[in-house]
């Protein structure tokens, strides 16, 4: 039996779709304000809805043509996969934004600042999101949301002043996100918790339960996934951008393993110590296989070589192979060429 293939998250957006993509403009912090945040209420027409509904049924046949099992929206409706979820929240302010250094000083941001308690708000606008997705899909489509902890690092806070007390209020909101796509029909719902890899001593200490807070009261129907990617770069072929800790993965293995069902896991970029899978005994893992930040197209032996070897160390059965994170860097051709290329390395395995 073939290994099975997922997507992370983010797929290359088309021209025409009216949302720019973080991808697009970086870190610059004036652009990104002017382009992104500002571009938003633009793409609020029932035009920009058709041409994103189009995007949409189109970046989920791209992956079904290069084999992925289970495919996701391609976040394409998303500016910043964070904050296209926080807009549709309480307590979050949009307008005027703070100021905040990031990812150890890596880089400046102004940010969509928390004023009040965070709350849902009933919009559920993910729903919408997966049925436009499924529709297009012979096949069960992932949705992705962003993790409590990833939420509070992507923003500014000026209410709360404590960041466990934040956290839970987010994971009650998202789990209504979540609890409302588990009602729609979807099978897979993955929380993207990167902050899990920078912050371990976080992730340990109130992190792993707002993960477990999110899926709430879902039913076992439905496959509960977590993304832990260890960052991104500014652009494309930057070779020199600050990662998470390589040890960070090892610190959380066992407290993250069983909470959800699949654990996703980089593995392209720095590949990962044998002694890492072999500490995940209960969740099916996730192995980022080609690396999302790289224009070097990975050869279909070079991956499956890596697929064996990780293999050695994990039940088949408790394997799925993947990208290392979302896709938007590449641009569409080499996103296939890579997702092409992990298929028949995945069948050879």
């Amino acid at each position: 039996m073939a290994l099975k293939m997922t997507c992370i998250g983010a797929y290359p957006k088309p021209d025409y779709v009216p949302v720019i993509d973080w991808f697009q403009v970086g870190h610059d912090v004036e652009y990104y304000n002017d382009r992104v945040l500002g571009a938003w209420q633009s793409a609020q027409s029932d035009e920009a809805t058709a041409l994103m509904d189009k995007a949409t049924a189109e970046v989920v046949a791209d992956q079904i043509e290069c084999g992925v099992d289970i495919p996701t929206d391609g976040e394409v409706r998303r500016e910043n996969y964070v904050h296209y979820q926080c807009r549709h929240f309480d307590g979050f302010d949009f307008e005027n934004l703070t100021k905040r250094v990031l990812r150890n000083g890596a880089y400046e941001a102004e940010l969509p600042t928390i004023r009040g308690p965070v709350r849902a708000t009933g919009e559920n606008v993910l729903v919408r999101d997966w049925q436009v997705a499924q529709a297009a899909s012979d096949r069960p489509v992932k949705i992705t949301l962003p993790g409590p902890m990833t939420i509070s690092d992507t923003t500014a806070d000026v209410f709360y002043n404590d960041a466990e007390a934040q956290a839970r209020d987010l994971a009650k909101a998202l789990n209504s996100e979540v609890r409302a796509l588990a009602d729609a029909g979807c099978e897979y719902i993955q929380i993207d918790e990167p902050i899990f890899a920078r912050k371990p001593n976080e992730a340990l200490a109130y992190g792993v339960e707002t993960l477990k807070a999110c899926f709430d009261g879902v039913p076992d129907s439905v496959t509960r996934v977590v993304h832990m990617c260890c960052g991104y770069p500014n652009h494309l072929d930057d070779e020199d951008y600050p990662k998470a800790d390589p040890f960070s993965y090892q610190m959380i293995a066992e407290q993250v393993d069983g909470v959800v069902d699949q654990i996703s896991i980089e593995d392209a970029h720095r590949h990962n110590p044998p002694d890492l899978f072999r500490l995940y005994s209960k969740s099916t893992l996730i192995v980022g296989a080609v690396r999302v930040a790289s224009s070097k197209v990975e050869t279909v032996d070079d991956i499956a070589r890596r697929l064996a070897e990780v293999a050695q160390h994990i039940d088949l059965d408790r394997l799925i192979v993947a990208p290392d994170c979302g896709l938007g860097f590449l641009g569409r051709d080499l996103a296939m060429q890579k997702l092409q290329n992990l298929r028949e390395a995945a069948d050879r395995v």
